[in-house]
């Protein structure tokens, strides 16, 4: 009964402490969930036809040509074709906006800010809207609290007896209840079913919050510290060499030869000096990626590329996986729905959790201010 009383205490104050990063990481991860199907209906510059089966699409250097034709003079830095039936973007130096281009007529359909809707959402998800450095660690501990909150949620929620009606009562709504006890049901029966995608939420968003608990479950799945290889060539020389030419030929290995899952949705980087190495990104599949560096003269790949996601040892699989798995995209739209289910849900939680606080607390008061016989 003292174990049990204190964390009780300890599951109402946290609570309390908590309550609104709670409520803002829940409704913020409801909209993000779903910002890339949203962003596909909504804008339509996303899509982009080919006018029959047969037409390809374009090499970068025919696209790049195209976005230096619309801004003359700018620095291009990279390109992210997004796959079939889908747009390229082009990001460019000091440059607050993204090109959109059509991958098989090389169009440049829309110049659109990088900062749209959802990055209101985004800054409350990673910041609670404060200054970065301040917000990163008010949104961090927040998580840490909430993870420890849904364990002593469980203790709390744990049934003295296993008989019907305490089962009834652990298990199901009564939706035909007062709305003290309808609230009460809300917050411990929603919040047992919503208890191991919440655990999955705070667990991927400490892996990214805090360098010490990534670096610990790194460590205990099994992980080996090594030093990071840098994506260098042979430098002692510099060959004249066509970039545009071999940003294609690392597109083209990209795409035929070095990708296993949507091997047309691939990211490209322009080399900012001849020494550099190409960087190509690919394997976009479910939340994760592969870093791929070429030799910007031979393209053979570099030490420094990543491995593919199925060679990986367990360790780097989940430090690689965490992000898809945060939201939800390890299991596409099933386990979207999903996570958006139980993101409102955690929401919610601050909200029924509040209100049975206040409730006992409104009761006792009561109860102490009595009339004189």
């Amino acid at each position: 009964m003292t174990f049990k009383k204190i964390n009780a205490w300890l599951h109402l104050w946290l609570g309390l402490a908590s309550g609104i990063v709670v409520f803002v990481l829940g409704i913020t991860g409801c909209v993000l969930v779903f910002e890339v199907e949203i962003k596909d209906l909504t804008n339509s510059w996303f899509n982009a036809k080919p006018a029959s089966s047969t037409q390809a699409i374009l090499k970068p250097s025919i696209l790049y040509q195209a976005v230096q034709s619309a801004l003359p003079g700018r620095e291009i830095e990279s390109v992210w074709y997004h796959g079939e039936n889908k747009t390229a973007h082009f990001r460019i130096h000091e440059m607050d906006s993204v090109i959109y281009v059509n991958p098989y007529t090389a169009e440049v359909v829309a110049i659109v800010k990088e900062h749209d809707f959802f990055q209101f959402f985004k800054d409350g998800h990673y910041y609670m809207w404060l200054p970065q450095k301040i917000g990163h660690q008010v949104t961090g501990w927040g998580t840490l609290i909430f993870f420890l909150l849904t364990i002593s949620g469980l203790i709390l929620w744990w049934p003295k007896k296993w008989n019907k009606r305490s089962r009834e009562q652990s298990f199901k709504i009564k939706w035909s209840a007062r709305f003290k006890r309808l609230n009460y049901d809300l917050h411990n029966v929603l919040g047992f079913y919503s208890l191991i995608v919440a655990l999955i939420f705070a667990f991927t968003a400490l892996m990214m919050s805090f360098a010490w608990f990534n670096n610990g479950v790194f460590w205990l799945a099994g992980g080996q510290k090594t030093e990071r290889v840098k994506a260098l060539s042979d430098t002692t020389k510099i060959i004249p060499t066509n970039v545009l030419l071999q940003v294609d030929r690392a597109w083209t290995k990209g795409v035929y030869e070095i990708a296993e899952h949507h091997p047309f949705e691939i990211i490209l980087h322009y080399p900012e000096t001849p020494s550099d190495a190409l960087y190509v990104c690919t394997d976009m599949y479910r939340g994760t990626w592969r870093d791929v560096y070429l030799d910007q003269y031979t393209l053979k790949e570099l030490p420094a590329s990543a491995k593919r996601l199925r060679d990986e040892n367990l360790a780097a699989w989940i430090r690689r996986s965490n992000y898809g798995i945060h939201v939800g995209a390890i299991g596409n739209l099933t386990t979207k729905i999903i996570f958006f289910l139980v993101s409102l849900i955690c929401a919610s939680l601050p909200i029924t959790g509040f209100y049975i606080w206040w409730g006992k607390k409104k009761k006792s008061k009561n109860k102490k201010v009595q009339p004189a016989p």
